[in-house]
């Protein structure tokens, strides 16, 4: 990793976000949700470090405690597509046939769709939310991890050590688990860090339309909403939720391209 500038900077980013995320309490200057009409739409400066918004609310602390709420969206969406696209891509990849044919059928059917239509049409029919966005955006993404698993599985089920396996008598349960599911965890630790990205930005998409966090939330793809007839008037309201969404997304794909390059053995043997 030392190698990668680039990535080295988006690690950096996603240290800070984390730090923001968690220290919110305390390095907010103040209430995230507190009302002062008469501070309202202050420019950056002075007492509030990236001024106010149309409700006289701090939009540095705002902005701090909308980190927490991303990267808990991030985190559990990526996590539930993870652990659900694994398991149906360890089941369609080994055991194949019919279950194969089901599976990947669904996943490109999925597939068909753009993801964040996906979502809005997931999130229309449970309804707005926190919790439905994380779902919704959970859903989208299971196909991603399913097919990488399964075409890892295709690769792996033939070779001499899972045939060796199998004829000591393993279980199936035992050869997926302690022989080809290790294999395949480099190429999900880097998938999941690309995803991470995806998933903060349709969560933020979501929110921007209406359908996830709802005021006085203050999550980035609300903030964003909440700003937009305010942008002539008073961009800054619009601008920092904004930068921290880019800052999040850069960081986060920097890293995950770092992360790829340095778990990659045929890179490293030519970096050699």
């Amino acid at each position: 990793m030392r190698r990668h500038p680039l990535a080295l900077t988006g690690g950096g980013v996603l240290v800070l976000l984390a730090v923001a995320a968690l220290l919110a309490p305390l390095l907010a200057p103040a209430d995230p949700l507190a009302q002062d009409l008469y501070h309202r739409l202050q420019p950056p400066g002075g007492d509030h470090l990236l001024g106010t918004d149309e409700f006289g609310r701090d939009i540095f602390s705002r902005v701090l405690y909308g980190a927490r709420i991303s990267l808990r969206l991030g985190l559990f969406a990526i996590s539930a597509a993870l652990g659900a696209g694994t398991l149906l891509g360890l089941l369609a990849g080994y055991r194949g046939g019919l279950a194969d044919t089901l599976i990947m059928r669904l996943m490109d059917l999925m597939l068909a769709f753009p993801s964040i239509l996906l979502a809005i049409a997931i999130v229309a029919i449970t309804g707005p939310g926190i919790n439905n966005v994380m779902i919704a955006v959970s859903i989208v993404l299971i196909p991603q991890y399913a097919r990488l698993v399964r075409a890892a599985v295709l690769s792996i089920r033939e070779l001499n050590y899972v045939e060796a396996a199998r004829a000591l008598g393993a279980s199936n349960t035992h050869i997926l688990v302690k022989a080809i599911l290790p294999n395949c965890l480099v190429p999900l630790i880097v998938q999941s860090t690309l995803s991470l990205a995806t998933a903060m930005l349709d969560a933020a998409g979501l929110s921007f339309l209406g359908l996830g966090a709802q005021p006085p939330t203050p999550e980035w793809g609300a903030m964003l909403s909440g700003g937009r007839d305010l942008l002539l008037r008073a961009p800054w309201v619009m601008a920092f939720p904004g930068l921290a969404i880019f800052a999040a997304a850069l960081g986060l794909n920097l890293f995950g391209d770092g992360l790829r390059d340095a778990l990659d053995p045929r890179g490293a043997a030519l970096r050699n």
